[in-house]
């Protein structure tokens, strides 16, 4: 019986945390400058207005919480904290102004914007405290009626948006969240791709998010992507580390930007590749020009987007590609995927086998191209290493 109080107990103590100091840093920094950028710009507005009660509301502490500490969550996107903030606001007046008694004014308040909330798709923990603000936030907030809604309400939640955006997205981190998935088939056909074969397909996933049944404050994108990565260190675990560099093709071929097409098109054709990687003058990898890319450069390849049409429009107007040959930096695919020499390779597998690419680069630690890996060298190397074990 102690045992199990004391198991109980230990619920309450916090999980170590495996955030670095750096995203640390760059959480606590964000916060600072948007709460900053919106009490000052909603500030101004709120003079020139003359009637906002206040230049920034409570509860945008806590929407900086998750805006800037927690980007990806499905909670800190533009439409739940803008739609979320600004419904909850509107939904608290109401109740304020029908009901009138705050003891149950404010519980409704709350229980209203989570239901609307969870109706709108627009769920945002401080949108609760929003709505009790409406309620409980004296009479400057209650004279503003539901203009409090707009001011300062929807003000703040905008403005904080728009410095996530920037912010976010400076520091390396993609806001708003986009949710993609890695099993995709590039190829546009009915195959699952060739990690869902033996591995979890999305039919899976979203069958497993179904049964859990409750709110889940991550990205399914970014489960996704932990639960391959998970698969990838299990693989490294029961059948060994292989790095890159131990299987990868040291005398690659490589070219520059500024050499011609036709130069580029004879070494692909000489040598029997695929594609060539392209180097800078310190072989820093700036892309990879392939056969795929020769075909939309003559215009053999109807499959291009509306801004590469554009593009080539304007460029036989102006006549630029008859007035000098084509080069490698005008048709090339940049940025290239690139991976580190130490990395192993099951890192490889979902990239090659899912995002249907056929070779990549290898860089050092300094980002200096030291080679490349190709679909064959995948192939042997996972053929070489399960060989091995089953000897």
């Amino acid at each position: 019986m102690l045992d199990k109080s004391v198991d109980w107990l230990r619920t309450f103590v916090p999980q170590p945390t495996t955030i670095s100091r750096a995203e640390r840093a760059r959480a606590v920094a964000g916060a600072m400058v948007g709460l900053l950028v919106t009490f000052l710009l909603s500030q101004i507005v709120g003079s020139a207005a003359g009637t906002m009660p206040a230049a920034l509301v409570a509860p945008m502490g806590a929407s900086a919480v998750l805006l800037f500490c927690v980007p990806a969550s499905p909670l800190a996107q533009p439409w739940s904290v803008i739609g979320g903030n600004t419904i909850s606001a509107l939904i608290g007046v109401a109740c304020y102004k029908v009901v009138g008694n705050p003891v149950l004014a404010a519980p409704l308040a709350g229980a209203l914007a989570i239901f609307v909330m969870f109706f709108l798709r627009c769920l945002h923990p401080p949108s609760g405290a929003v709505a009790l603000t409406a309620v409980l936030g004296g009479p400057a907030v209650q004279a503003a009626g539901f203009g409090f809604a707009l001011l300062p309400v929807c003000l703040n939640s905008a403005l904080i948006v728009l410095v996530a955006l920037v912010y976010n997205n400076l520091t390396g981190r993609r806001y708003p969240h986009p949710q993609g998935t890695a099993l995709r088939n590039v190829h546009a056909t009915q195959d699952p791709v060739p990690t869902a074969r033996l591995g979890f397909t999305r039919e899976d996933l979203d069958a497993a998010l179904a049964h859990y049944g409750q709110v889940l404050d991550v990205s399914r994108d970014d489960l996704e992507e932990i639960l391959l990565e998970t698969e990838m260190r299990a693989f490294d675990r029961r059948f060994g580390v292989v790095t890159c560099a131990a299987i990868m093709s040291k005398d690659a071929v490589t070219v520059v930007p500024a050499l011609p097409l036709d130069a580029a098109w004879q070494m692909l054709r000489r040598h029997q590749l695929h594609a060539l990687p392209v180097l800078d003058a310190q072989r820093h990898v700036v892309g990879m020009i392939g056969q795929d890319d020769f075909l939309r450069h003559v215009g053999i390849d109807d499959y291009q987007t509306l801004r590469a049409r554009l593009r080539g429009l304007l460029g036989h107007l102006l006549g630029i590609r008859a007035d000098r040959p084509a080069t490698v930096a005008e048709v090339m695919q940049s940025p290239a995927k690139t991976v580190r020499f130490d990395a192993p390779i099951a890192e490889l597998v979902p990239v090659m086998s899912n995002r249907g690419l056929h070779h990549i680069p290898v860089v050092d630690a300094d980002g200096v191209f030291v080679g490349i890996v190709s679909q064959s060298d995948l192939l042997a190397a996972v053929y070489e290493t399960r060989l091995r074990q089953v000897a």
